[in-house]
Parts: structure tokens; sequence; C-alpha cells
């Protein structure tokens, strides 16, 4: 039998959120708010009593309720937003940004890989925890506090980190996070962090038996098992970059952590296991929430873990209770209980993903199931009902996190959904028994490794699929639209009147969006080409906080460095009519000189690169050479030529020590037009590499460390460049361009030229000089020939 949705607790529950998400950002305004919250209930619950002993107002009277419960909630979040802002606001941080204090912290969360801004304006490679400050001391005193914070530490593995529940004191930097985010403050460790206690009994065995399965999923081969601990356990630390953005492209990234199937599964197995062994009801329920609790502690309390658990918890009470548990209620209780707990949470993008695609689940599967049962049997129905109802809930927030249409997404699910509660449930089980017998666990690792592997290559297919990612409207508006679309989309499937009106509207949608989107989108690429200057000779691509800078000779075209993300150089690439490379030149492993990679490793030809200097760095490299580029280490005294350009590698030396920016591999293009290429090489380096190297004057000099203060100003003066390219991302948090290197390079006679300023920039070396394009700025002369 089929029972109609159950929507009488939505409303608090949209009300609660909509509230929780206004407050956290104004937490001075929380208890104000409480107060008219509860002004309001009373006045709900006096005029029902009025209603009522009146005998009108049957229908207000029935509204009224859900209206109280709303004002409750609400009262109840803004007090507790404006309980929680003393512990999160301590005063020893009034106005201490970029002070050193001590700070003693109990972890929360598992490391992960990161790269941030320090103070000093320098990117720092290391690994980022959650955590709770519980005390700070300064010269000014001791504070205890309660606020959570994201700490990172640098050229700290992520196996040498602290586990989860132990107590670490640690000496650094602090930074504000925006308004209204669930971590309160960054914490930049000055060093390593000392542990000062270990985590309790009921936490210890949890970090031993996720530590154990990454090291036996360590061995496994390729991407399959770098797969394996995030579709167990939910950790993702093994997962590469390139790997990562090939599930985000697919639509997969929900299957590199623990979602709420994970819970459903080992719910489900608990009590078949109790019902096969013949225990009674309650020991059933006992059990199950024993295992629940234990399962959340292992796979760490994520957003889309405590969903699934809060939910899976009121069933089992109801159950207990001989109470039925309907699936859109029992949703909208956990998230009203849950935003309760933590408003914080109303702003957690995988909260939000968890609980939609959740409500996509319940209320769209059978009605989509229907429509697709016309031309497909039950069980392909069935299957791609799923995906799509997911889909669909989800779409408006995945285009607040990132503007494009992943067209394969939901044919990608299809395809690996078969393969996911295999590798959950192997995984599992493997990682418990890794705690019995090692080599048990890594049997059931090398188990988990096959439906992993399939999972992978699925995604890395459609990564690579044309077409992977369409361009979408950003923002707010673009969520709106694709809202929109989506309602018109589902009224049109699944309305029962008005035939005729619901087959025109699909008509005038499909119509809509192919023809307008379509048009624009085809026609702005042609027009974004026509705009473009077709002589230039030297490129600098607006990606952001990276370098990513095209030159071109005779047809031949070199990239050197790729920036952070793959989807800008692409972007950048199309818009350029650039689809082949004849020469990339890595100048260093840094995400922001490599990020972008797998953009163009299978366009590439060449690529010269300097000395690795850890594992990643050689696997970014064998993903070239896997992709059929033939991939040089080079350094000072090589040579070669692009088209009527010939080229000569500065540094670094041969047989060289030096690793990182300092080993950055700097270039220099002679001929039509006369460039050095700098990569990120510090002021002693620079000094060092003009003792090497005969340099003299140059047209054009790509800023080293996207314009840090660390430079060389006898260097800019001897190059003496008309134009000195600063490749920038808006805002980047490091201070660049810095306020001495603009200095050194206007003392030099260069013009600054930066991409957060000017877009993309494209150079050409004419009689009277470098001429520029750029997409802010009308074309224009910018110096004088060289």
């Amino acid at each position: 039998m089929t029972h109609a949705a159950d929507f009488r607790l939505l409303v608090p529950a949209i009300v609660g959120w909509a509230g929780a998400f206004v407050l956290v950002a104004l937490p001075a305004q929380a208890l104000a708010a409480a107060v008219i919250s509860l002004g309001v209930v009373a006045a709900l619950a006096l005029g029902w009593v009025l209603l009522r002993r009146a005998g009108r107002g049957r229908r207000v009277r029935a509204a009224l309720p859900t209206l109280t419960l709303c004002a409750a909630l609400c009262a109840c979040i803004a007090a507790g937003i404006a309980a929680a802002g003393p512990s999160r606001e301590p005063v020893l941080l009034d106005g201490a940004t970029g002070a050193h204090l001590t700070a003693s912290l109990t972890i929360t969360g598992t490391p992960s890989k990161a790269s941030h801004a320090g103070f000093a304006g320098t990117p720092v490679e290391g690994i980022r925890m959650a955590a709770t400050l519980d005390r700070l001391e300064s010269g000014r005193g001791s504070e205890q506090s309660a606020a959570p914070v994201l700490v990172f530490i640098d050229g700290l593995e992520s196996t040498e980190a602290p586990p989860i529940g132990s107590s670490v004191t640690v000496r650094g930097t602090f930074r504000a996070t925006e308004p209204g985010s669930q971590t309160a403050w960054l914490l930049f460790a000055d060093g390593h962090p000392v542990i000062t206690q270990q985590p309790g009994w009921q936490l210890a065995w949890a970090a031993h038996l996720r530590a154990g399965f990454v090291t036996a999923a360590e061995g496994l081969p390729g991407d399959g098992g770098h797969l394996v601990p995030g579709l167990a356990i939910g950790d993702e630390s093994l997962v590469t970059e390139s790997l990562d953005t090939a599930m985000k492209n697919s639509g997969l990234s929900h299957l590199t952590a623990v979602s709420g199937a994970n819970c459903a599964i080992v719910i489900a197995g608990v009590l078949l296991l109790g019902g096969f062994v013949r225990l009674r009801r309650t020991a059933r329920l006992c059990l199950a929430g024993a295992v629940l609790a234990g399962f959340v502690v292992l796979v760490t309390p994520q957003p889309s873990v405590i969903r699934a658990a809060a939910m899976a918890a009121i069933v089992l009470v109801s159950v207990g209770a001989s109470r039925s548990a309907r699936g859109l209620p029992v949703l909208c209780l956990a998230v009203s209980l849950l935003i309760l707990s933590d408003p914080w949470l109303s702003r957690s993008y995988g909260f939000a993903l968890s609980a939609l695609a959740t409500a996509g689940l319940l209320l769209l599967t059978r009605p989509l199931t229907r429509v697709f049962a016309r031309f497909l049997p039950a069980w392909a129905a069935l299957g791609l009902a799923v995906p799509v109802a997911a889909q669909l809930a989800c779409e408006p927030v995945l285009i607040l996190l990132q503007p494009s249409v992943a067209p394969y997404s939901v044919v990608a699910n299809v395809l690996a959904a078969p393969a996911a509660p295999i590798a959950t449930v192997v995984g599992l089980v493997a990682c418990l028994l890794g705690a019995l017998s090692p080599p048990l666990g890594a049997l059931g690792a090398w188990l988990c490794w096959l439906p992993a592997a399939w999972i992978a290559a699925v995604a890395r297919f459609f990564s690579d699929a044309p077409g992977a990612r369409i361009p979408w409207l950003p923002g707010v508006a673009g969520a709106g639209l694709v809202l929109l679309l989506v309602s018109v989309c589902l009224w049109c499937a699944l309305g029962t009147s008005a035939p005729r009106a619901r087959r025109l509207m699909a008509l005038s949608v499909v119509v809509a969006v192919v023809g307008i989107y379509g048009g624009i989108l085809v026609g702005g690429s042609f027009a974004l080409r026509l705009s473009i200057p077709d002589r230039w000779q030297i490129a600098a691509c607006d990606i952001g906080q990276g370098d990513a800078v095209l030159i071109r000779s005779q047809n031949r075209v070199a990239l050197v460095d790729t920036g952070p993300d793959p989807a800008l150089l692409t972007a950048c690439l199309d818009r350029l009519g650039v689809d082949r490379l004849d020469l990339l030149v890595l100048t260093h492993y840094d995400l922001d000189h490599i990020g972008g990679v797998d953009a163009v490793e299978a366009i590439t030809d060449l690529a010269l690169v300097g000395p690795v200097a850890s594992a990643a760095d050689a696997a970014t490299l064998s993903r070239l050479v896997e992709a059929g580029v033939d991939v040089r280490q080079v350094a000072e005294g090589d040579q070669g030529t692009l088209g009527a350009l010939s080229f000569d590698v500065l540094w670094p030396p041969e047989k060289t020590s030096l690793r990182g920016n300092a080993a950055s591999v700097t270039m220099r293009f002679d001929g039509e037009i006369d460039a050095l290429f700098l990569g990120d090489l510090g002021e002693e380096d620079q000094n060092s590499l003009m003792a090497a190297s005969r340099l003299d004057d140059v047209d054009v000099v790509k800023v080293a460390h996207h314009g840090s203060g660390d430079q060389s100003p006898l260097l800019y003066q001897r190059i003496g460049a008309a134009v000195g390219l600063v490749s920038v991302g808006i805002d980047n948090g490091y201070g660049h361009p810095n306020d001495r290197a603009l200095g050194i390079l206007s003392d030099s006679g260069t013009r600054a030229l930066r991409t957060d300023q000017l877009g993309l920039i494209l150079l050409e070396l004419q009689n009277d000089g470098v001429h520029l394009w750029s997409e802010r700025q009308a074309p224009a002369m910018v110096g004088a020939g060289g």
C-alpha cells in the first residue's frame, strides 16, 4: 500500500534551518532574535486559546501549532547561538591576529593534506586538522574556550598527525574566519604539536583500526587502492588530486566519503544478524544502536554520517516504542535536532547535500520509477530513478559549489552503484579483521580493491569524456535557474493534469535549454576567440593564484606551468584556440604550478621538469609518461628551440641538492621576443642565478613567486624588462604582489601587469615596443622594444 508523504514537520525544519543560516552570521543579534521568537510563541499560543474558546477560525487554529513549533525552534536556535558566542570568540584573540599564542587543543578530525597562506605570505605545505580550542595563553593571561579551529601544521605527514581525541599543545598564529563559518578560527602552527594526553580507549580503538586499514590499502595498486579507505571508512588521505577531480567531474565524489548508505548497510546487517541468532527485538535494537555509535566513532562524525546516524537512531527508538517511522518526518526531525544542537551545520555544504539527497530519494524515487517503467524493465527503472532523484535534489547546491553541470553524472552513478555497497561491506569487514589478524585485513583490502578500481575507472572515463563539465551561471542566480528548470521538468514528468500543457512545457524547456544556452555557449566561445588578437606571442592565463603562461612562435606553443585547476586552464586554452602543446615546462611541483596538469597531459608532446622532491612529485611525472608525454629532467645548460625562438635553461645547477622553489626551472626564450621565466625563485637564488648565468636585457619577465617580497633588486635592474607579468589571484590571502616587489619593478623601469587586475594578458612585440591586450583594459603599448 502506498502512503502519502507526511509533510507536517517539513515547514519547521525549513524555517529552523533558514533561521540558523541567518543568525550564525549575526551572533550579536541572536539574543534579541530569541526574545522576539519567544514573544511570537506566546502570542501564537494565546491566539490558539482565544480562537478555540470562541469556536472560530478552525483553519487558522489548525495552522497555529506548526507556526508555534517554528517560532519555538527559532527561539531555541537563537538562544544556542547567543550562548555559544563567547566561547567561540575568546577575549585574548580580540585584535590578536598575527600574534603568537600558545593553545591547548583537542583533536576532533582526521588529517588531510593542505597548502595554505602563512602570515609571511609564502605557501605552506603540510596537513590540516579540525580541533577544539580548550585553553589559550598569551602575555595577557590565559582563557578557557570551546571554539572550533582548523589547525595547519607545516611539514607533518598524515601518518604522523595526532589521533582524534588526543590533547595537544601548540604555539602559533590565529586568523578569524568568515562570519557564520563552522570553524571559528584558523591556527597556523609554528612547529609540530606536542601531545599532552592520548585519546581514551573510547576513541583509541578507532584510530588504531583506521591507521591499520590505511596502511593495508597503501600497498594496493592504482586508483582502486586510493579509493578503498574512502569507500569503507571515509578516509580520503590516499585520494590523489587528479582522482579527486575525476570523481567530482563524473558526479561520484559522494562515494569517496562515508554516506548515509553506509550507515543503513551497517544497521541492516546487525538487525539481520540479530534475527538470525534469534535475539529479542529489544536486544537487537540495543545492539544496533551500540554498533551505530561505534561506526560513527570509526568513520568520524562527518556531516553526512551524523545526519544518517540521527535518522537511524530515531527509527530505532520508534521501532522500540512500536511506532511507525516514515522517511520524510524522520529526516525533518533529524535535521531539526542536529541544527538545534549545532546551528553552524546550517552552513555546511556536506550536510545540505546529504539532507537534500535523502529528501530527493524519499520524495522522487517512486514517481520517477513509475515514469521510467513505461519504457524500461522494473529493475532498470528503479536503478535509474535513484541517481536521478538524488541528482535533481542536489543540483542547486552543487551549482553554488561549482558553477558547472556534469552531464554524465547519472550514467556514471548507474554504472558505479552496484560496486559501492560491495566495496563498503567488504572494506568495513576487512578493517575490523585487520585488528585481529593483519594478513586477513590485507586480504580483505584486496577484495575491496576490485569494486573500488571499477568505480575509479568509471570516474576517469567520464571525467575525460568530451563535455564532462558544462559551464553554468554562477552563484545564487545559477542555483535559482537550476531550481526553476528542475521544478518545471518534474511537473512535466510527474504531473497528472493538463497533459497537453505539460507536453508543450516540456518541449519549450528543451528548446530553451538547448537553443538559448547552447547558442550562448557556442556563440560566446566564438565571440571570445574573435575578440582576441591573433598575433599574440605571450599569454598569461587568468587562473587565480598560480602560474600558467604560454609562449607562441610560428604556430609552435609552449606552456610554462599549469596553474592550480585543470578547469581554469582548459578554459584559457579553449579561449586562445590552443589544442596542442609542443612544450610543457613544470618549473617545480607546488600545486599552484602543477595542479592543472591533467588538462594538458593528453595534448603535450614534450615536458621539461626539474628535480623531484617527493613520491607525489614522481607520481605527477609518471602520469605524464603514462599519457605518452616525453618527460625530460633539465638543468643549467640545456637548450632547445620553439619555432623561431631558442631557449636556454639557466637554473637549477646540474646535480643540485636544491628542491622546491629554490630549484625552479628558470628559462630564457630569445628571438622574436625575449622573455625570462623565474618560476618561484627567491632573492638568494636569483642572486646565485646572476652569478652563474650571463643575463642581459629582456622584453618580458615572469615575476618570481607571484610578486612576493622575496626578490633581488639587482636582477631586475640587470635585465631591465619592459614588462613584468605577475600571475596572481584576486584577494589571494598571501599579500601578493608585495609592495617591495612592486617597488623593485618600478625602480627597474618595468611595468607590472597583473592577472588579478587585467584578467587574461596577451603580449606582442612590434617595432615600437611591447603591445598589450587584456580582457579588462583597452589595448596599449606598454614598453619600448628590447
